[in-house]
C-alpha cells in the first residue's frame, strides 16, 4: 500500500481516498467472505478488503467497507448470481493500492 501524501504525525487522524488498480477476478483474487462485516487487513504481500459488493450498470463494482466505498473494475469470469449485495473478500497486491489524503 502506497501513501500518496505528506506524512503527518504518528497517531494523527487522516481522511483518505482509496485507489486500487487491480481488477476483481472471481475465483482468483475474489470470493465469498467467510463472515459478514467489513475488514481491512494484510496477508503477506496482499491487502485484504472485505465488504459488501454493489455492482454498477457499466461493469464496475463498489466494495462498501463500513461506509467507505472503494471502486473496482471487474475482469475474468462473470460473478456468480447473488454476488451483488453479498459480503466478499478481495485480495490485491499491496503495490496496487494507493491511499490519498484529503481534508474535509
Amino acid at each position: 500500500m502506497l501513501w500518496q501524501g505528506a506524512l503527518g504525525a504518528v497517531g494523527d487522524e487522516h481522511h483518505v481516498e482509496w485507489t486500487v488498480d487491480e481488477d476483481i477476478v472471481w475465483g482468483t483474487n475474489a470470493g465469498p467472505a467467510s463472515s459478514a462485516g467489513p475488514t481491512l487487513s494484510q496477508d503477506g504481500d496482499r491487502i485484504v478488503f472485505q465488504g459488501r459488493l454493489s455492482l454498477t450498470e457499466d461493469g464496475a463494482a463498489f466494495l462498501d467497507l463500513g461506509g467507505t466505498s472503494i471502486l473496482f473494475d471487474l475482469a475474468g469470469p462473470s460473478l456468480p448470481e447473488g454476488a451483488d449485495g453479498s459480503w466478499i473478500e478481495v485480495r490485491v497486491g499491496r503495490g496496487h493500492v494507493r491511499v490519498w489524503p484529503y481534508r474535509l
